[in-house]
């Protein structure tokens, strides 16, 4: 079984399918100030349409930076996708996900398009 961490770091790299088994059949994902899922099959839902979106890019992880607590651990990230027609956009995202015995029972993700300036 991966540690909090590697489950962790897997969703917030958009390694979704890694994490489906781990997820605890109440888990809910806040989506702050955009959208509240509530148990794996909303969850699983929006990943795959996230991945669909994503088949269509590249994504290149410019700041990866996880703090591990017991039950919980934060993934702090700055991305960089650039689309088919070579257009550029920086997204910043925090993600903090929580756990029950090994199960993920809990995401709050917080995220933010930003300027290539503020890139750092």
């Amino acid at each position: 079984m991966p540690t909090i961490q590697q489950i962790a770091e897997a969703f917030s790299s958009h390694q979704f399918r890694e994490v489906y088994d781990y997820l605890h059949p109440q888990v809910e994902w806040v989506l702050v100030g955009a959208a509240r899922l509530e148990g794996p099959d909303q969850v699983k839902v929006a990943c795959e349409q996230s991945l669909e979106q994503l088949s269509r890019t590249s994504t290149q992880f410019l700041r990866f930076k996880s703090v591990v607590g017991t039950d919980a651990v934060a993934v702090d990230t700055v991305a960089k996708y650039v689309d088919a027609r070579w257009q550029s956009s920086f997204v910043r995202s925090c993600d903090v996900y929580e756990f029950v015995q090994g199960w993920l029972v809990g995401i709050t993700s917080y995220t933010a398009e930003i300027e290539a300036d503020d890139v750092r």
